[in-house]
């Protein structure tokens, strides 16, 4: 993927083109093709978590799929980044060429997962949701449970097989309806809005990132929840690649517009009115990590060689690199 051009003036001590100076106050960005407003500049930004007109540019980077230039900034006071300029044609984002890993992420095939889900590598990253759910609140038969955001909804048939909670997904990708006809019970718009307040957890597997406005979504999932209900989300940690955003593989513009450092998530939380609370669960975390590991080295199934890897000590590296399981879970 292309990167802005960089000065062609060198330091004489490191032999690196030196970055910018990012700009203070309210910034103006001239916006790319996807998403253009009337008149030569966009309207002025400010951060969509706390409001603070005080951004810098984090610098731009070409589309995968959609080869305009994206914008990047950056509130100084919470740490949230996200797209200045967003590609909002989601039937185009989301469409069957996405879930079969020909969209902007080439690393997923959700329809092997859907079809394959005794072999695919996903169940590790299924595992591990368990039992960080499981460490938060007890979890039985009547445990009332939404995956939101679920994609094909293999956690939501993972949970109802070896649980036995009653689970279900919300999504409005293309893959919803074929997924429905495998039997993965949906619940509908209309469902939703009549749920207030009945939930016991509700889970959102990297979905915040792709939301142009995550507190609005938070407070959707808030008002499902019965008083005391779980919030348990995982999203990548922008805080350990701040010197390298635009090189950090997560940063796919079109389809991650909003990146999150974990005091950050806490305020979007907070926002939405949840409480937040920072828990270590390494135990946990250990399949969640696993599964990314593989996905990002091309592996979709599990198989005997992986099985004989040190997965705890990998895990635990990775861990402490990445910050995977540093965000906050939420509590209604």
């Amino acid at each position: 993927m292309a990167e802005p051009a960089a000065s062609d003036e060198m330091t004489a001590e490191t032999g690196r083109q030196p970055r910018p100076a990012l700009p203070r106050g309210p910034i103006r960005i001239d916006l790319a093709p996807a998403e253009r407003t009337p008149g030569p500049h966009a309207p002025a930004l400010a951060c969509k978590i706390c409001g603070n007109a005080e951004l810098e540019s984090m610098g731009a980077k070409l589309g995968r799929l959609r080869p305009d230039r994206f914008e990047f900034v950056r509130c100084g006071d919470c740490g949230f980044v996200f797209v200045a300029n967003p590609w909002r044609e989601y039937e185009h984002i989301y469409s069957e060429d996405y879930y079969h890993g020909r969209g902007a992420d080439p690393l997923v095939d959700y329809i092997y997962e859907l079809d394959r889900p005794d072999k695919t590598a996903r169940a590790y990253e299924w595992q591990g949701i368990v039992e960080a759910v499981r460490q938060c609140v007890p979890l039985s038969s009547q445990t009332r449970w939404l995956d939101f955001g679920c994609g094909n909804g293999g956690l939501v048939r993972h949970v109802r097989g070896t649980v036995g909670c009653a689970i279900w997904g919300y999504e409005h990708g293309w893959i919803r309806e074929l997924a429905s006809q495998r039997g993965i019970p949906f619940l509908s718009d209309e469902a939703f809005e009549q749920a207030s307040g009945t939930f016991d957890v509700v889970t959102a597997i990297e979905v915040v990132e792709h939301l142009s406005d995550p507190v609005a979504e938070l407070k959707r999932i808030r008002s499902v929840l019965r008083p005391g209900g779980l919030l348990f989300l995982t999203t990548g940690n922008a805080g350990p690649q701040r010197r390298r955003f635009l090189k950090w593989p997560y940063t796919v513009p079109e389809i991650h517009v909003s990146y999150f450092e974990p005091r950050t998530l806490a305020e979007a939380l907070k926002q939405a009115g949840f409480r937040s609370e920072f828990r270590p669960m390494p135990q946990a975390f250990e399949g969640i990590i696993r599964f990314k590991i593989l996905k990002n080295l091309g592996v979709r199934n599990a198989a005997v060689w992986e099985k004989m890897l040190p997965w705890r000590l990998l895990t635990r590296w990775a861990d402490r690199k990445f910050g995977v399981s540093a965000h906050p879970i939420a509590w209604a």
